[in-house]
């Protein structure tokens, strides 16, 4: 497990871009990794933990202490929607009208949500298109959803900095929509491969796994 390691890379890295370490959290994707492994990273003060199958969240989030923040990070089925809605702290893969209104079902006040924007263009990846992020946000709000940033995976590019114009484009659209009005507090970008380069362009949220777990 690198997790002291990844942390200092974190905190060099937001030094350098004159950032606090603090504005930076990072979500120990713990995906395929057992509760044990997730006890361990859980004794060694980490509360930040991001799954992306509902079953598994559901089977974790039963055998582990409940003061973990579980963040869904997947593509949510809105039959799934009854697992996840009572377990995460936050939703990051918000991306149509459907999904939002199943997730204002229920008792209370859902979760926060970030919407996924397929910043890239993939055909094959989930989120909304830039071009209809700024609708979609209009209905989440008109729900009465608590819509809290962006969040996005670039393209599969040989070197990390070849993800910078995807991670700077969605800065961009994040800030656009703030000074709409939208709450625009979290922008989660940056993966294993390139979290360095998503802090350097503004993320707030970066989703680790192999980096801490190795693997």
């Amino acid at each position: 497990m690198n997790y002291e390691r990844v942390i200092e890379q974190v905190s060099e890295c937001c030094r350098k871009v004159g950032r606090q370490p603090e504005s930076v959290r990072v979500v120990a994707v713990s995906k395929n990794r057992s509760a044990e492994e997730v006890e361990t990273l859980y004794q060694k003060g980490h509360r930040d933990f991001g799954e992306n199958r509902a079953q598994e969240l559901d089977g974790k989030a039963g055998a582990l202490p409940a003061d973990i923040r579980w963040h869904f990070i997947g593509p949510l089925q809105t039959n799934k929607v009854r697992l996840v809605r009572p377990i995460v702290h936050l939703l990051h893969s918000m991306d149509r009208p459907e999904l939002g209104a199943a997730w204002m079902k229920g008792p209370g006040l859902p979760p926060p949500v970030l919407v996924q924007v397929n910043i890239g263009r993939e055909p094959q990846k989930h989120g909304v298109l830039v071009e209809g992020l700024e609708d979609l946000a209009s209905n989440l709000e008109h729900l009465g959803m608590d819509l809290r940033g962006l969040m996005a995976i670039p393209p599969r590019v040989e070197s990390p900095g070849d993800a910078r114009p995807y991670f700077a484009k969605l800065r961009g659209v994040w800030e656009q929509l703030g000074q709409l009005g939208y709450r625009m507090e979290i922008l989660s970008m940056g993966m294993s491969d390139d979290f360095e380069v998503a802090i350097e362009e503004g993320a707030t949220d970066i989703r680790l796994g192999r980096a801490i777990f190795g693997g």
